[in-house]
């Protein structure tokens, strides 16, 4: 049955932001210095005709989504056209409902065949991943813009009052305990989300954590730029640690040097990435069974392990119960949905790494099956400036979290954000070793006004009614 409240899309504008990086981001085999924001305004209606807009935006990365020996402008290129593709798509789309039924419907019957028919000839196919990259800055605008148009924060509508269908529609559990029956999203969530968080710092590949590493070429702007300033300026008390993935003696080492750093700096908490390029998990037990036995007090803070194993889990269907069983191991680039992460857990994976950029209904869905299944959750950055990290704080917000939430824009792009940081200086300035959004308010995102806080150019694609 349908409800008096659902809406749907008329109208999708895209635009076209560019984010150039103070200090390169060393991402897996790639250096970053630069990356494409997809920003989206998206108009629905409801069944009287009135109509309202919502705002979306999402990070074009093509290092992390799309790994490939194709150029990375090339990529980026590919994914901006991409986006065009899913606008006319989005502005022909008649399904009506809840933002999360819509989306869910969207990225489920056209996400695939519009990325089939963008590949074609693609000598280098742009995988899933990717494809849902450009998707979310759409789904975001579509939940955006359904709280905005029934003047309601949009995390007080995934529930029986406002959507039409129950988890059972959307999700297949894996233990015969577990009904989704009658179950909705706000089920999963914690009854009273925080007003800050614990911010967690990216510790990059090419990043310098000692003061004898400087070349005197690195910039002088203002902001930190050895782990130690950051650590002072920030009071960062929890650390992601990018590592190789191919290169132990370096691994083991760099943990070694970050974890000393840690211990005397008073930090809590470290997460090792090994950037989806391990293959054996014996690769990362020996790195972790060295450190319990040479370094305890760097082991003893390891709150949890990142992604160490291949993408595409379809085809790289390892067990590592072994890792989990030493420290918790969470899936992120490989969990695109709640199937992949079902098919992670069988494999013994025991947490979930959610990401906004992977479509705002994607990432909702993905936590209702990781926690009504025991798994840890974590929310992770994709380097989220101006708008995008907004939804991606409140969804960490709501989830309920093993440790806080990754934030590392100000650190690549801390002049990107200005606009939007005088309505909401907390969420782009960490401090005190948290990020601070009290100043979100309002309906939909609770943007206040940080949606009009730039100027935008002309916008890529227009279709409004």
């Amino acid at each position: 049955m349908s409800k008096k409240t659902d809406v749907r899309v008329i109208g999708v504008e895209v635009y076209f932001l560019s984010a150039p990086m103070r200090v390169p981001l060393k991402f897996g085999g790639e250096t970053i210095e630069s990356c494409s924001v997809a920003r989206v305004k998206m108009q629905i209606s409801d069944g009287n005709g009135r109509t309202g807009y919502g705002w979306g935006e999402s990070v074009l990365s093509p290092g992390w989504a799309w790994p490939a020996t194709s150029t990375f402008a090339e990529r980026d290129e590919f994914m901006k056209d991409f986006c065009l593709k899913l606008a006319a798509a989005w502005s022909n789309f008649e399904v009506s409902g809840h933002p999360l039924e819509i989306g869910n419907d969207f990225t489920t019957s056209k996400l695939d065949t519009i990325l089939a028919e963008a590949n074609e000839g693609q000598k280098i196919p742009m995988p899933h991943l990717a494809a849902l990259n450009c998707a979310a800055a759409f789904d975001m605008a579509l939940h955006d813009a359904y709280g905005v148009f029934h003047d309601v924060p949009i995390y007080e509508t995934y529930n029986a009052k406002w959507m039409n269908r129950d988890l059972s529609c959307f999700l297949e559990a894996s233990a015969p305990h577990i009904d989704f029956r009658g179950k909705y999203p706000a089920d999963f969530m914690v009854e009273q989300a925080p007003k800050q968080l614990p911010v967690w710092h990216l510790v990059g590949g090419r990043d310098l954590i000692a003061e004898s590493e400087r070349t005197g070429t690195e910039p002088e702007d203002g902001y930190p730029v050895v782990l130690d300033e950051w650590i002072t300026e920030d009071g960062l008390k929890c650390l992601k640690i990018k590592l190789r993935g191919n290169d132990a003696a370096w691994d083991f080492q760099r943990m070694v040097d970050v974890g000393r750093i840690a211990i005397e700096r008073g930090v809590n908490w470290l997460s090792p990435d090994f950037n989806c390029l391990v293959t054996d998990p014996q690769y990362v037990n020996d790195i972790l069974d060295r450190l319990v036995l040479e370094h305890p007090m760097i082991y003893g803070k390891i709150l949890y392990v990142e992604q160490p194993f291949p993408y595409d889990l379809e085809s790289n269907q390892i067990d590592v119960h072994s890792v989990s069983s030493r420290k918790p191991l969470f899936m992120d680039e490989s969990c695109h949905d709640w199937q992949f992460i079902r098919m992670g857990y069988n494999l013994g994976w025991n947490g979930v790494a959610l990401k906004t950029c992977k479509t705002q209904s994607g990432a909702l869905l993905s936590m209702c099956w990781a926690k009504a299944h025991g798994m840890t959750l974590m929310v992770q950055d994709l380097t989220n400036p101006m708008l995008s990290i907004i939804p991606h704080i409140l969804l960490a917000a709501h989830s309920g979290t093993i440790m806080g939430v990754e934030c590392n824009a100000s650190q690549f792009y801390p002049e990107t954000s200005l606009p939007e940081s005088k309505i909401h200086p907390g969420i782009y300035k960490r401090s005190n070793g948290v990020v601070d959004f009290s100043t979100l308010s309002g309906s939909g995102f609770g943007y206040n006004g940080a949606e009009h806080a730039r100027k935008l150019s002309t916008p890529a694609f227009s279709k409004l009614k």
